[in-house]
């Protein structure tokens, strides 16, 4: 155990190490969504023109989170040294503190920051980038418009503040975001008592899918990135057969135009169509 809390304290100076894992763990469920899909694609072109696309925003996604480790090890530290944040104040011991910085990283930087993006007009235009996708597959995960990855990055300050994370948890916890981001995003047709039995705890492929449906309320519902327990206690977990899915949206932006980088970019400055 000593080991393995050693490198997640460590990780965060090991860019290229964590590079390779989130590179690993797409080139996987690329091959898995190959293998058993869940729905049928009609991209623009191929699969790799439209990869290219998302993959750009996630570079940048990665580049701005490389400037904003700084603060998440500041705060991070800040709180240890002034013994501020649940896992000091409930006095955990390590899988404790594990555990309780990552149910409270997943609420602020998952479950809070999902909601105010689909709640505040502001945030929605940027978050649009992610929604506009008319293919969902493995590479949908971070494709998030620049200015909504620095908005992101300050929900997950607030969560390591709260939690008071040292940052063997941080990473912990980034690490298994990364996988699951890919995992629910992923076209993969898993069998239904999985993806049920999953979903009770998880967020599960299908469960995810339901939120990238193109109408509301089922685009205003799932918002969980790792754990599901905060739909299902807020009342925002939402169910619907992966039959009926359909992705991109039904107005704001024309779907013809979701894999336009350059008008992808500039879309949150401009006028939306109601």
């Amino acid at each position: 155990m000593d080991s393995i809390i050693q490198y997640f304290q460590e990780l965060d100076k090991h860019p290229l190490q964590r590079m390779a894992f989130f590179v690993g763990t797409m080139v996987l469920l690329w091959a898995i969504e190959n293998a058993i899909p869940l729905v049928h694609m009609h991209y623009k072109k191929t699969k790799g023109r439209h990869a290219s696309i998302n993959l750009g925003f996630t570079l940048i996604h990665f580049i701005i989170h490389t400037f904003l480790a700084v603060f998440i090890v500041l705060i991070s530290d800040w709180t240890k040294s002034h013994e501020f944040g649940l896992v000091y104040w409930l006095k955990s011991n390590v899988l404790m503190t594990i555990i309780i910085s990552a149910l409270t990283l997943d609420f602020f930087a998952g479950w809070l920051c999902h909601f105010v993006e689909h709640k505040v007009p502001l945030f929605w235009r940027f978050h649009l980038v992610h929604h506009t996708d008319n293919n969902v597959d493995v590479t949908t995960g971070l494709r998030h418009h620049p200015l909504e990855s620095v908005w992101r990055g300050l929900f997950f300050f607030l969560g390591i503040f709260f939690s008071g994370a040292p940052m063997f948890a941080v990473m912990i916890y980034q690490t298994l975001l990364i996988s699951i981001t890919g995992f629910t995003h992923a076209n993969i047709k898993l069998p239904d008592w999985l993806d049920k039995g999953l979903s009770f705890f998880l967020v599960s492929p299908n469960m995810h899918k339901i939120h990238h449906h193109w109408k509301q309320p089922y685009t205003d519902s799932n918002y969980g990135a790792v754990f599901s327990i905060w739909d299902r206690l807020l009342g925002t977990f939402m169910k619907l057969d992966p039959s009926q899915l359909r992705y991109g949206l039904d107005r704001y932006y024309p779907n013809e135009k979701d894999e336009d980088f350059i008008s992808l970019m500039k879309r949150p400055f401009q006028k939306l169509k109601d």
